[in-house]
């Protein structure tokens, strides 16, 4: 579809605005002696966008951001947004045969990369031009116009084929997502924002973009500082915070959640996993300046689609299972609950219609069960079922399928079965979750065929998975259960792996 390049709808223009509000001061800090204004960023990104240009003469093109937290990947996802081209972020300690399908799938013409994004990279073994970052030239005269069905960005998520999906998300979807969360935050230039997950997870953009539309800075944590993490956010002055809620476990056994123990904090939210009411007032506890969110949404949706405000003296009362509500869909959407008859009032799997959806997957084989044809109109079927409650609020009760959430990362367990059963020995597989020691889920594969020591599995599996797709546990089973209907008891299997208590890797 073709339209017409419309002013303030790119994605790139929030760094814009930051430019206008904030120029001289810090739009990124790495490290304590790593950090760019909004004016030096802004001209580095724009001299390696006018390289990018060079590189691809012919028009817009997909660059991969294959990087760390680094100066270099920051810089280079506004210096491809400045260049009118669609950002690949990938994360460079991924297998490389995974990252190299990921390269294939994004038809990916340029690499933006760091040393440990080089090196990622030529494992690949993929003959791709990268970026040079000491080329000196000139500069663009401004940043290249977008229509808002250009796509701003792409990122993978897991895919039961035993392959990736990539997931196009749209200058327009970024616009409407992020133009709604200004109105619904009070968000600042005197704000510091972290940047805690992943740059190949679709949260980073909420932590990064939400910061540079209204000026503010953004900080990477690093691992080391979940430690002893109110040192942490009062050495940066830090005021938002974002994390999945399995953080919480951990930054308590590190004794971080004291009464008042950090008292910088305005807003805090969470996402990717289901959020429980208890770690949430014990987060008030140690924050009780802050404002807590609890987000949902799917990659597919642009970010988040619901937001629930946390409330000591309410909240409580909607839960669920001890769960917090997710929230009402955003405005400017629709959304249907669908059952087993067809649709219901009540519960059942969330369907979503609005500005924020993916036009569809870049495999379009991927299209097949995910998108509803209903009354009229093109709907993403999330996989999540959900209960409706008395204030039209939502509540997250689990997945319909065998999708999971590990530390954040959407997991298929299809998939990690799919690899598990190309391992040498191994006939059949079937992963299961249990609770993690530290809070959320952790894997367990059983598995038939030969007995396989559990570090050469694990050893095998690393080649080929992310760290949190890699199961914690391997158990060897001469055969699987069956339930009534003949088919593996996963049911069983979980039950069983909840009650282990050795084997632990």
């Amino acid at each position: 579809m073709n339209q017409t390049p419309v002013p303030g709808h790119g994605l790139h223009e929030r760094f814009l605005t930051g430019l206008a509000l904030s120029p001289g001061r810090t739009a990124i800090r790495v490290h304590a002696t790593e950090s760019l204004t909004y004016e030096q960023m802004h001209e580095l990104a724009m001299r390696r966008a006018a390289a990018l240009r060079a590189m691809a003469p012919q028009g817009p093109h997909n660059v991969a951001v294959l990087a760390d937290k680094s100066l270099t990947a920051y810089v280079g996802i506004i210096a491809a947004l400045y260049a009118g081209a669609t950002v690949v972020p990938l994360n460079p300690r991924f297998p490389a045969e995974r990252t190299r399908s990921m390269l294939i799938a994004a038809n990916v013409s340029t690499v933006i990369a760091d040393p440990i994004g080089r090196s990622s990279l030529a494992e690949t073994e993929l003959d791709l031009p990268v970026l040079d970052e000491g080329r000196t030239g000139p500069s663009l005269d401004t940043p290249v116009a977008v229509n808002p069905s250009d796509v701003a960005y792409v990122l993978f998520t897991s895919g039961s084929t035993g392959r990736p999906k990539g997931v196009p998300i749209t200058h327009g979807a970024n616009h409407h997502y992020f133009d709604l969360l200004d109105r619904r935050y009070d968000f600042s230039p005197d704000d510091v924002f972290c940047q805690n997950v992943g740059l190949n997870f679709d949260c980073a953009m909420f932590e990064m973009f939400c910061a540079w539309g209204n000026g503010a800075q953004v900080h990477p944590v690093p691992p080391a500082a979940h430690r002893d993490l109110p040192a942490f956010l009062a050495e940066r002055k830090m005021t938002v915070w974002f994390s999945t809620p399995s953080g919480i476990t951990f930054i308590r056994r590190m004794g971080g959640l004291t009464p008042g123990s950090m008292p910088t904090l305005r807003w805090t939210f969470f996402a990717g996993e289901a959020l429980l009411h208890e770690d949430a007032a014990d987060w008030h506890v140690a924050a009780p300046q802050s404002k807590i969110e609890n987000l949902y949404g799917p990659t597919e949706l642009t970010v988040t689609i619901t937001g629930h405000r946390w409330s000591p003296k309410t909240t409580e009362e909607q839960t669920v299972n001890g769960g917090v509500p997710i929230g009402k869909v955003h405005p400017g959407h629709d959304h249907l609950l669908l059952d087993d008859d067809g649709e219901s009032a009540v519960e059942g799997e969330l369907c979503v219609a609005g500005p924020q959806m993916t036009p569809g997957y870049l495999d379009g084989d991927d299209n097949r069960g995910r998108f509803l044809e209903h009354a009229g109109r093109r709907w993403y079927r999330t996989g999540d079922r959900v209960r409706r409650l008395d204030d039209d609020e939502l509540i997250y009760l689990g997945r319909m399928d065998a999708q999971v959430q590990i530390q954040g990362f959407r997991v298929e367990l299809a998939e990690v079965d799919h690899v598990v059963r190309q391992c040498t020995g191994v006939q059949n597989a079937a992963t299961v979750t249990r609770p993690a020691p530290n809070g959320g889920l952790e894997l367990v594969l059983y598995y038939t065929g030969e007995r396989i020591p559990s570090a050469t599995l694990r050893r095998e599996l690393a080649a080929h998975l992310p760290d949190p797709m890699v199961p914690k546990t391997f158990r060897h089973v001469p055969e699987f259960p069956l339930n009534s209907n003949r088919k593996v008891d996963r049911a069983q299997l979980a039950r069983e792996a909840a009650a282990l208590s050795d084997g632990r890797a």
